[in-house]
């Protein structure tokens, strides 16, 4: 065999073994694609902000609930230590509300401010934040109307833009009602925060009458007012008044939040010392259940 041929001969040995070699290697395994983690979006059911401060500079708060377009505003404590137990019971539903969220419709967020008048609340009682009957001294708040007015010694309830007067009336009393309209920061904390989430309907917690209240501002109470007035009490069981007559009022935030036509209700506890969480519970379940979808 010529020296050539065996070098033919040797390279397709060569080319023959390297294709076998290939051919019998298995395929690589390939890498498992990558995996990407779902991406939750966290929704806080619940959220706590200072919409102002008090005329001592204490903060006033408000606490919301679910995050629907349509909002649901209750307001306690205007007028601060003499009604604390306004107080109280919105501190009892914000309790509840964190402990039992799905009580909210998808289309309302709650808003619950608990006290509008702090500084009338330490006043009386020397309480600045959440708080129980316990923690109440045993004072004589009510004769005295002790911690009704703010520092500024301003009736909140009469300094607000529905036929203000710089002096109104309480029971048998002249009390000051500003210098104008909104005059007071805490006025004017709830002003701005009702300009902000422009409030389907109101609610505001006080004592002592036994009864939910209408608003209106020179005008006849307007239908929705009276459903929402007739709603709340009837799942509360407190009466029904379109209109406080006992005495004139002016300035009263109710009133104000009626000229804006915002169903409005003030609900009078029928006592001084107690929440009459169960009773109100039921009335708001009942505002909730009106209002949702």
């Amino acid at each position: 065999m010529s020296h050539t041929k065996t070098i033919l001969i040797i390279g397709l040995l060569l080319i023959a073994g390297v294709g076998v070699w290939i051919f019998t290697q298995e395929e690589p395994t390939p890498e498992p694609a990558a995996v990407i983690p779902e991406v939750v979006k966290v929704v806080p059911t619940s959220t706590q902000t200072v919409i102002g401060t008090s005329v001592q500079n204490r903060p006033i708060e408000s606490y919301t609930f679910g995050n629907g377009e349509d909002n649901l505003l209750f307001v306690g404590g205007i007028h601060g230590g003499y009604e604390w137990n306004s107080t109280l019971l919105a501190y009892d539903m914000i309790d509840y509300l964190h402990a039992n969220d799905t009580t909210v419709p998808d289309n309302i967020t709650v808003h619950i401010i608990p006290t509008l008048n702090p500084d009338g609340l330490f006043e009386a009682t020397n309480q600045e934040g959440p708080f129980t009957a316990a923690d109440i001294p045993n004072i004589d708040i009510h004769s005295t109307g002790i911690g009704r007015f703010n520092a500024n010694g301003i009736d909140l309830n009469r300094n607000f833009d529905c036929r203000w007067s710089p002096e109104s009336t309480w029971r048998s009393q002249t009390v000051s009602a500003g210098d104008t309209p909104f005059s007071e920061p805490e006025a004017e904390a709830l002003r701005e925060y009702v300009a902000a989430i422009n409030p389907t309907a109101a609610v505001f917690w006080h004592s002592q009458a036994n009864n939910v209240y209408g608003s209106e501002c020179g005008e006849a109470v307007a239908p929705d007012t009276l459903a929402l007035m007739s709603t709340y009490a009837q799942a509360a069981g407190y009466g029904e008044v379109p209109v406080f007559d006992a005495y004139v009022v002016t300035g009263a935030a109710e009133d104000w939040l009626a000229s804006l036509d915002i169903p409005t209700v003030s609900v009078e506890l029928g006592s001084r010392t107690s929440s009459e969480f169960e009773q109100n519970l039921a009335g708001t379940k009942a505002i909730l259940n009106t209002y949702g979808k």
